[in-house]
């Protein structure tokens, strides 16, 4: 048995752990001013657009408009404040569709 390695791997494991953990403890006892509520009720738009995004544009070169209506079912549901997942499933939904249909 290699115990260097197996230190090695519970060090980081436990060096992953701690960032992870640590806000969840903590997080009851933080109130945060309206704004940072704010912003934090967006970031799952803001990495679903970041994620979306270059894939609307390279769906397929020779047929770029079908990134762009799927990306546009992500953003009007996004806009209607849908979960992400099902903004999601729908922009794959309408490409899928668009693909099967032209």
């Amino acid at each position: 048995m290699n115990y260097p390695v197996i230190l090695l791997i519970l060090g980081m494991a436990l060096v992953t752990y701690i960032p992870r953990a640590l806000p969840a403890v903590f997080i009851d006892r933080l109130k945060p001013s309206p704004k940072v509520g704010k912003f934090l009720r967006l970031i799952p738009y803001t990495a679903m657009a970041a994620l979306i995004f270059p894939g609307v544009l390279f769906v397929d070169a020779e047929r770029p408009e079908i990134g762009i209506f799927g990306g546009a079912a992500a953003g009007i549901l996004a806009w209607l404040k849908c979960p992400v997942i099902i903004c999601v499933i729908a922009a794959i939904a309408v490409d899928m569709v668009l693909y099967l249909v032209f």
